[in-house]
């Protein structure tokens, strides 16, 4: 067998080192050419075949692969991590610190580790005649526009016919799962002086009839899709910012409003923002007030691959573990609009993503190795 990566927890400890923060706000953002040169460096010297897709100027996703043939198995990880606020961490989140059976840092479980844990798993068949391809795809900008797995569906390429995306499951299959969108709401009246409302047209009184119409339509949403299978059975509306005015004394001349909205498969993200934009906009109607509508993102699709399908049936057996519904998002409808069947089934806990002191038990690492093995064994070899 050859190999030329490091063991699995210098990897971990290098992917962990490099920055590679994504986020809409542009002092945050970061670049990840560095962990996907890091990753190719691995790739390339195990034998894999390279190819660099990029999404934007500085942003790019790695399709590296081994084997022949186009059902084959794609292993899937994001190489972008949330930012971070250090005065939460007891330790630097940028080296891999090691307690308690567990591995501290920032993208430990969300999910750096799985990108390791994927090449570790694959090492053991780059010597070996597959049957059909095996893969492993690294994207850019999941936790902020999801832009880099968007570029791959652009391109429209065939990558395989399986994937497992490895977010942190808890190593349970997730086979469903909600979509979102978000939304800003912005109404512009006239600013006048406070002690005489007729001298302008406050646009903080309008959002609060706007307000009582999205309190309407998460009712009505709520009373017509339920779906038990999920831990919120319904589909969510959250108001998560808002502001309006500058001065106590002078009338809101403008005020936005931020909202979140989580869909239940079978529900559409365009159907449901056309909806609430002819809601809205005919609530501000003869309130004098100019409305305007911004996607925060474009969204994410709600997620459902069949329980009878057979990369569903593969993990169930070899996890032991029935697959489930969850509430987070993830790149998952997008590998089934490039005709995947997809499973989301990762080491670590969602509990950890995104919080300070993030980590993942080091008694998930060898389990996951053995998972993606039995999968590859499964698809690649024997398909």
């Amino acid at each position: 067998m050859s190999s030329s990566s490091p063991k699995l927890l210098e990897m971990i400890g290098q992917l962990i080192a490099i920055p590679s923060v994504s986020s809409t706000q542009a002092r945050f953002d970061t670049s990840n050419k560095p962990i996907i040169d890091c990753l190719s460096n691995w790739l390339d010297g195990l034998g894999f075949h390279i190819e660099i897709v990029p999404s934007s100027d500085d942003k790019v996703n790695l399709v590296a692969w081994i084997g022949e043939g186009e059902d084959g198995l794609v292993l899937s990880g994001h190489t972008d991590t949330v930012n971070c606020d250090q005065t939460g961490w007891d330790t630097d989140p940028f080296q891999v610190h090691h307690a308690d059976n567990r591995l501290y840092g920032l993208g430990t479980a969300d999910m750096k580790s799985f990108l390791a844990i994927a090449i570790e798993a694959a090492k053991d068949f780059v010597d070996k005649p597959l049957k059909e391809r095996l893969t492993i795809i690294a994207t850019a900008d999941e936790e902020s526009t999801m832009q880099g797995v968007r570029t791959l569906v652009e391109k429209n390429k065939k990558l395989g016919r399986f994937c497992i995306i490895g977010e942190p499951t808890s190593l349970t299959p997730v086979h469903r799962h909600k979509g979102v969108f978000m939304e800003a709401i912005t109404l512009y009246g006239k600013a006048g002086h406070a002690s005489n409302p007729a001298l302008g047209n406050n646009a903080l009184e309008g959002m609060r009839a706007v307000l009582n119409e999205l309190d309407r339509f998460k009712q009505e949403l709520a009373e017509k899709y339920v779906d038990h299978d999920f831990i919120v059975p319904i589909p969510t509306l959250n108001l998560g910012h808002i502001h309006g005015g500058d001065n106590p004394n002078r009338i809101c001349a403008e005020c936005e409003l931020h909202i979140d909205i989580r869909l239940l498969p079978g529900m559409q993200v365009g159907t449901l923002r056309d909806e609430l934009h002819e809601r809205i906009t005919q609530t501000v109607e003869g309130l004098d007030l100019t409305c305007k509508f911004n996607a925060l993102f474009d969204g994410v699709p709600a997620f459902e691959t069949s329980s009878d399908s057979r990369i569903v049936q593969l993990t169930t057996r070899h996890t032991g573990k029935n697959p489930m519904s969850v509430t987070f998002a993830t790149e998952a409808p997008f590998f089934n609009s490039m005709g995947m069947e997809t499973v989301v089934l990762g080491p670590g806990s969602i509990n950890q993503a995104h919080q300070p002191n993030e980590f993942i038990e080091l008694s998930m690492l060898g389990p996951t190795i053995n998972i993606l093995k039995s999968m590859i064994r499964s698809i690649c070899e024997q398909s």
